[in-house]
């Protein structure tokens, strides 16, 4: 299971200088002017993960294979994007598509970089992405809402789209709807505006450590929570660095992790993700789950077979595994168990599925 994260924004604020630092590479054409991202780039980035590292030298694995994630960098949208605006509702389309949207905002101001709205305002520029979202969403549900189109859908969705409708209409927040359905259930919906979502404020080097009033303002407005202060520009350079030169450039500016690392950590907390492990002499390998998911769930992001024909699963925890030099001591000092179809999978473990096809 990989997970999929959009970034938006409105145009030349960093979205694919972002895409840029996060995927390592030069995919997305990264322009002093509006819609430079026709169509949606998409970088598939391996999960930094230290505990893979250690867990292959254990095992003396011949390879290693991290888990993934996929950025996609969404052309700038504009107001009135959803009535056909700038490049308008294909973009909103493919927000559709990912499992967390990360809104990119410009904290920083420069003469040399256009800017569409004339002024830096964080909070304005957010709440017309949010707005433009909304207004796609009421559009389509009430097309699906149509006498015509209702009876394709079954009751739970109906009433899911029936109490969104309410909400949107009437100020409410959304949000309401997550303590009545399942994330499932919601998910079906295609709401952008019941999407997860990470703010990104973009910033220039000096406002890195500390922020600035435009973070500030911002955090004040919308909280903390989500909130990641990051400096795109900076990202790119560190990823241009040898891995000492990154460590050291990093403590000088007063930045402890990646833009990556931050937002990938955020990512797996807003969407409720868990790692485990496999990990033999042939390779060790790190798979992405959704958290309190059971063994045979997880067993099924190996292979489908696997949760069919689920047995049981040989399970370590990550540091008895390393403690225990791996399997055979694991196994031998008694911290291995064996564990049926109701146990639910820690971030963290080590497994080995038993099953019958």
């Amino acid at each position: 299971m990989s997970f999929k994260c959009g970034i938006v924004g409105l145009p030349n604020v960093g979205k694919s200088t972002l895409f840029n630092a996060l995927t390592n590479s030069s995919k997305a054409q990264a322009a002093n002017f509006p819609f430079c991202t026709i169509d949606p780039n998409i970088g598939i980035v391996p999960v930094p993960d230290n505990r893979l590292d250690k867990l292959a030298e254990v095992s003396k694995s011949k390879k290693k294979i991290n888990t993934t994630i996929s950025f996609v960098d969404i052309a700038g949208l504009v107001k009135g994007a959803s009535k056909g605006e700038g490049l308008g509702n294909k973009f909103l389309s493919h927000i559709r598509e990912v499992d967390a949207i990360i809104h990119m905002i410009r904290c920083f101001d420069s003469s040399d970089i256009q800017n569409v709205n004339g002024t830096v305002d964080p909070i304005r520029d957010l709440e017309i992405i949010e707005t433009e979202m909304m207004l796609a969403d009421l559009e389509s549900i009430q097309k699906r809402l149509d006498k015509k189109n209702k009876k394709n859908l079954d009751i739970e969705q109906q009433q899911i789209l029936e109490s969104a409708n309410d909400c949107l209409n009437n100020n409410k927040s959304i949000k309401i709807l997550t303590d009545e359905y399942s994330l499932k259930s919601l998910n079906r919906s295609g709401l952008l505006t019941l999407k997860p979502k990470i703010f990104v404020c973009n910033v220039d080097e000096e406002s890195i450590k500390n922020g600035n009033k435009y973070t500030n303002d911002f955090k004040n407005k919308f909280g903390e929570k989500n909130t990641i202060i990051i400096s795109a520009d900076i990202e790119n350079q560190i990823n241009l660095l040898k891995d000492e030169e990154k460590l050291n450039y990093m403590e000088m500016i007063g930045s402890q992790e990646t833009g990556l690392k931050l937002m990938i950590r955020k990512g797996y907390d807003i969407l409720e993700l868990d790692t485990f492990f496999t990990s033999g002499p042939e390779e060790t390998r790190a798979w992405t789950i959704k958290k309190n998911s059971a063994a045979p769930k997880a067993a099924g992001q190996i292979h489908s077979d696997f949760e069919k024909g689920f047995i049981k699963a040989e399970t370590v925890s990550y540091n008895d595994f390393v403690e225990n030099h791996g399997w055979l001591q694991s196994r031998n000092n008694g911290k291995m168990r064996l564990e049926g179809k109701d146990y639910i999978v820690k971030d963290g473990d080590v497994l080995n599925f038993r099953f019958n096809t």
